[in-house]
């Protein structure tokens, strides 16, 4: 993905777009994109700086009602032999990457991505603790290798509270006894008993 149309502009089909990528050459006049999902060609023949984002007018987009229907679409651009600097990897490749932080908790599995304050953020979806938004940053992602299928994250830094441990329900309190109420059997009773031993602290 390189951009999202968020708006539209005047009358002649402009459309404002959300940068999602680092090389703003991929909105060049003459540069062709595409919707997400579609082969149809959209070729842009004009571009301008729009604050964070950048205005742009496609060949194939000519009225503001054929702009209007663009809004809330991602724009993809052909990839090619494109080679990747370092340990970068392009979006799609994050999806379904397992993410967990550094004491073996498992938060889920990455569902989707977005740009945010100049950099890119993981949705995490599947683990107990719902969504967790991961923004990959060194502060935080501890090893980064979603082609191996794995990211783990400092949960600390992520702010993640640790987990609360929840005694099981069912036994008796001591101030229940106390008051002359029967005390349920315990392991070292004679009378049998169908409820599962707890484990000491």
């Amino acid at each position: 993905m390189v951009g999202l149309v968020r708006g539209v502009q005047g009358l002649t089909g402009t459309v404002r777009v959300e940068v999602l990528t680092d090389r703003p050459e991929r909105f060049e006049p003459g540069s062709v994109l595409f919707a997400e999902g579609e082969s149809t060609p959209l070729t842009v023949t004009w571009q301008s700086v729009d604050g964070p984002g950048i205005l742009l007018r496609f060949r194939e987009v000519g009225t503001r009602d054929a702009a209007t229907a663009m809004r809330g679409v991602y724009l993809e651009a052909e990839v090619g032999e494109t080679t990747l600097e370092g340990d970068a990897v392009w979006w799609h490749e994050l999806e379904g990457a397992s993410v967990r932080t550094g004491d073996g908790e498992e938060l889920g599995q990455v569902e989707d991505v977005f740009r945010s304050g100049g950099g890119e953020v993981l949705i995490v979806t599947g683990g107990h603790r719902g969504e967790v938004l991961v923004p990959v940053v060194s502060g935080i992602v501890i090893e980064f290798a979603p082609r191996q299928g794995r990211i783990v994250v400092d949960g600390e830094a992520l702010g993640l509270q640790p987990e609360r441990v929840r005694r099981p329900r069912g036994r008796r309190s001591s101030r229940a006894a106390a008051a002359g109420q029967p005390r349920p059997p315990s392991a070292t009773d004679s009378t049998p008993s169908n409820e599962p031993t707890e484990a000491s602290d």
